[in-house]
């Protein structure tokens, strides 16, 4: 077994970071009031027409004629939190207008999504959902699954390589950055992955893991490779505390970086030495 080789990937600290923006919803506007008179929510005249044909209040004369469309009060906006907005971002991820995993918060990412879907239905491109977009929504998808609402991967899995499809074999996409663990064409689990930067790539092609480590450090870089599996002179499937902390804004030497300690420690049991690799795009 030719381990003296020089074996090993640190993480590359030249990625660059990306941010995430998140939006702030919309105050309401101060309500106006006569001294002594105690505020409730219809009280207030609004610069748009009452939402409700059973409203007895008149329009204030500065409003525009009503046009018979009900105002809809928002039910999820920029800044929600909540698990409906999880479920909202699984029907939209089922329909392709959300592409990537629920996280349950409501930000830029998700009213942009909205929007799309808004226009595609024909409703006001608002970007909130109020209760007709929500209906509408329910109408053309169906009640998100548990792995839909936390799927086990952030990314979602790409299609499979056809060299995938016989045997054991970690099937490692770099277009969709992630691995899928898989036994006669039948994915067993799946995580997200990393990759080497352009100076240092990843290499692409079919592999066999020639060797396993649970405790390594890295040769080269004198940085720890926990659940080592070898397949390409020196590069390895393996955890990355860096990839767990910092995401995408950094890259390996070249190894596959793997973020979830914990579903690689149960494939690191699994997989044997001669089981098929295969890096593609």
């Amino acid at each position: 077994m030719a381990v003296a080789l020089a074996a090993g990937c640190t993480p590359d600290a030249s990625g660059a970071g990306t941010g995430t923006g998140t939006g702030t919803g919309t105050a309401p506007a101060p309500s106006s009031t006569a001294p002594g008179t105690a505020a409730t929510p219809d009280s207030t005249p609004s610069s748009t027409p009452s939402a409700s044909s059973t409203d007895d209040k008149p329009p204030s004369p500065s409003a525009p004629p009503t046009t018979g469309t009900p105002a809809s009060k928002p039910l999820m906006g920029e800044g929600t939190e909540t698990e409906q907005v999880r479920e909202l971002q699984a029907r939209l991820r089922q329909l392709d207008f959300f592409d990537r995993a629920p996280t349950g918060f409501y930000g830029t990412m998700t009213a942009a999504s909205v929007r799309k879907f808004q226009a595609h239905r024909g409703l006001p491109k608002t970007g909130s959902v109020d209760e007709k977009t929500w209906q509408t929504l329910l109408s053309v998808t169906r009640k998100p699954t548990a792995d839909e609402l936390k799927p086990s991967t952030t990314n979602k899995l790409d299609t499979p390589d056809p060299r995938c499809m016989t045997g054991r074999v970690m099937c490692i996409s770099k277009e969709s950055r992630t691995l899928a663990w898989m036994i006669d064409g039948r994915v067993v689990s799946s995580m997200d992955v990393r990759f080497g930067s352009e100076n240092t790539p990843t290499r692409e092609g079919l592999f066999k893991v020639e060797w396993k480590a649970k405790d390594w450090t890295s040769t080269i870089y004198h940085t720890p490779m926990p659940y080592a599996m070898f397949f390409s002179r020196g590069q390895a499937v393996h955890y990355s505390a860096d990839f767990a902390a910092r995401g995408y804004a950094g890259a390996s030497h070249g190894c596959v970086n793997v973020r979830d300690r914990t579903k690689l420690s149960a494939l690191f049991d699994q997989v044997k030495v001669g089981d098929k690799v295969v890096v593609y795009w």
